[in-house]
């Protein structure tokens, strides 16, 4: 499924940075259980402060005995373009180091900051695979632990949906014309050199 992808970047990047995208139309295509490991083999081996490694992916491929546990996580505006998806995780973060229940736990700084970096090297092996990762935050973060019976000392960080690029026209009009690859702010609004700017 072709897409009217309009990305330029500022400086010389590998095309892969710009043509990976997060779509909400997929093709209803299954997954092999293998394909999903390999992007998760990806995913294992991001940098993390101290190799701690404190990501965890809990995923169901649809139309396992899992995927109505995990869906039923999804607020309804995402449960109603992710039913299409082929597997659905969510990328959780342990809070802090040490042994688990022990007195030499201590809060981890970037639990946050890891995770997220292995959320990007999974997406990008999703698409270097021809699937493409929607990464969400709309899911009951309220419930979540208790829903994916996650314990204490773990923060369920995200959702993402994988798949193939479906047929936009199965998604409502206005999500429709959202499904295309996503602009991004000029590069000297992101990146100061010396001084920070708030914008």
């Amino acid at each position: 499924m072709t897409t009217s992808n309009t990305r330029e970047s500022s400086y010389p990047i590998d095309t892969m940075f710009l043509d990976r995208w997060s779509p909400r139309a997929f093709t209803k295509e299954t997954m092999p259980e293998s394909d999903l490991l390999t992007m998760l083999e990806a995913a294992h081996w991001a940098p993390s402060a101290s190799n701690l490694q404190p990501w965890r992916y809990l995923y169901a491929l649809r139309g396992s005995e899992h995927w109505d546990k995990l869906f039923g996580v999804l607020v309804e505006f995402n449960q109603g373009w992710v039913k299409s998806a082929a597997a659905l995780l969510f990328v959780i973060s342990r809070t802090h180091t040490g042994e688990l229940g022990s007195s030499e736990q201590k809060p981890s700084y970037s639990h946050s900051f890891d995770a997220g970096t292995s959320w990007g090297f999974l997406a990008l092996q999703a698409h270097l695979m021809g699937y493409e990762a929607h990464g969400m935050t709309g899911f009951h973060a309220d419930k979540a632990n208790e829903m994916l019976g996650v314990p204490d000392g773990y923060r369920v960080e995200a959702a993402i949906a994988i798949g193939k690029v479906g047929d936009k026209n199965q998604l409502s009009e206005k999500l429709r014309e959202r499904e295309v690859p996503s602009q991004r702010k000029p590069l000297s609004e992101l990146a100061f050199n010396g001084t920070f700017v708030a914008k």
